[in-house]
C-alpha cells in the first residue's frame, strides 16, 4: 500500500475571508505595539520616579516594565519572520 504524497502551500487568498483575517492580524499587531509603547512610557516614568524618590522596588519594577515592553516589541516585529522560519524548517523534515 502506497500513501499519496501531500503538499502544503499556504495562501491568504485561497479561502473566503483570508484578506480580512490578514487585516485582523495587522490590526492586532498595531494594537500590541501601541500597548508596548504605553508600557514603555509607564515603566520609564516608574523607573524615574522610583530612582528620584530612592524607592528601589518601584525603580526595579519600572526597569522590568521597560525591558519587557522592548522585548515584546521585538517579538511583535519578528513574529512573521519567526513563523516563516519555523514553517520552512518544518517543511524540510522528511
Amino acid at each position: 500500500m502506497t500513501l499519496a504524497t501531500v503538499g502544503l502551500s499556504p495562501s491568504v487568498t485561497d479561502l473566503p475571508g483570508g484578506p480580512v483575517l490578514q487585516q485582523l492580524a495587522n490590526g492586532l499587531a498595531a494594537w500590541a505595539l501601541i500597548g508596548s509603547l504605553i508600557a514603555l512610557l509607564l515603566g520609564a516614568a516608574m523607573w524615574a520616579i522610583g530612582s528620584h524618590t530612592q524607592n528601589m522596588h518601584q525603580s526595579a519594577a519600572g526597569r522590568r516594565a521597560v525591558v519587557t515592553s522592548l522585548a515584546a516589541a521585538i517579538l511583535i516585529g519578528a513574529a512573521p519572520a519567526l513563523i516563516n522560519f519555523f514553517f520552512s524548517a518544518g517543511l524540510k523534515v522528511h
